[in-house]
């Protein structure tokens, strides 16, 4: 967790808050440690930048996983839209 915070220029506590809204749940090593992908540290980014801007955590989560929902849907939506063999 603390290289996680530290590449990302937040405190540990600010990662264990992204995980106690849910937004980020990080797989755990044998020894206990947080581990985060690739994915997580990107959606701790964009949170970062929410918080900064001035926006509470928990409102700062909920953006970010509906954004998420909004890209999910659109992709759905491309796909579906493309012919077959495209």
């Amino acid at each position: 967790m603390g290289a996680a915070a530290e590449m990302l220029g937040v405190s540990p506590s600010f990662l264990r808050a992204l995980g106690t809204a849910k937004l980020i749940e990080p797989k755990r090593s044998s020894g206990g440690h947080r581990r985060y992908s690739r994915y997580q540290l990107r959606l701790a980014a964009r949170a970062r930048e929410l918080v900064d801007q001035g926006t509470p955590v928990e409102a700062a989560c909920r953006i970010i996983i509906l954004e998420d929902q909004l890209a999910e849907a659109l992709r759905t939506n491309n796909a579906r839209d493309r012919p077959a063999g495209q």
